[in-house]
């Protein structure tokens, strides 16, 4: 209802959302188990009906080639060894490329802080890593999220260039249940962007 208003600009994003294609599988007919079309997995990805797995974007996990790959090497293992892999506890970094571009892995600032952990946060700029300075894309951030009780990293997000490549970088070091120090410790190639994580450790309070 009311008035139609007009709008200009130079651009239109339209937002639809995503739906699963899965209308054709006839998952009823199987007995599979779904949720408006989203297959019902456990963390094993495997669905209801026993030998029958849901790999990617269909059982409504993060929407990504890498994570749908991921379920791949889970279940691949799961077929042919007694000990199995899950999703369970499993790191999520994904990159938007923006300019400049955006890198994430495991929790945000707010996620951490709602969960109710002595938090401590690192940030610096771009403008203080001296190959964003070379190159001239000091647009954006780097940060960490820390454990305080148990040093260990819970999250970070790098805003700038190659913050993909960056953001996993810190995931190296998730992955090997490793303190954050070692990082504040290492000796880095001069002038690199990896380089910049030694003044981002050194924000951490």
């Amino acid at each position: 209802g009311g008035a139609p208003s007009l709008l200009e600009g130079s651009h239109l994003l339209l937002a639809a959302g995503r739906a699963p294609n899965t209308d054709d599988l006839g998952l009823d007919a199987a007995g599979i188990a779904h949720n408006r079309g989203w297959i019902k997995v456990n963390e094993y990805l495997e669905t209801n009906v026993p030998r029958v797995y849901a790999l990617g974007d269909v059982n409504g996990g993060p929407a990504f080639t890498h994570i749908s790959y991921n379920d791949f090497q889970i279940v691949y293992h799961n077929l042919f060894n007694a000990v199995k892999l899950s999703t369970t506890g499993r790191l999520v970094p994904y990159a938007l490329f923006t300019d400049p571009e955006l890198g994430r892995v495991g929790m945000t600032e707010r996620e951490a802080r709602a969960a109710g952990g002595n938090v401590k946060v690192g940030s610096i700029p771009m403008k203080r890593v001296a190959r964003a300075i070379e190159r001239s894309e000091t647009a954006g951030l780097m940060k960490v999220i820390v454990d305080a009780d148990t040093d260990r990293i819970l999250g970070a997000a790098i805003l700038g260039t190659a913050g993909g490549e960056l953001a996993q970088t810190l995931m190296v070091l998730m992955m090997a249940d490793a303190s954050w120090k070692l990082f504040y410790q290492a000796v880095y190639i001069h002038p690199t962007l990896t380089e910049g994580f030694f003044a981002l450790m050194d924000s951490v309070p």
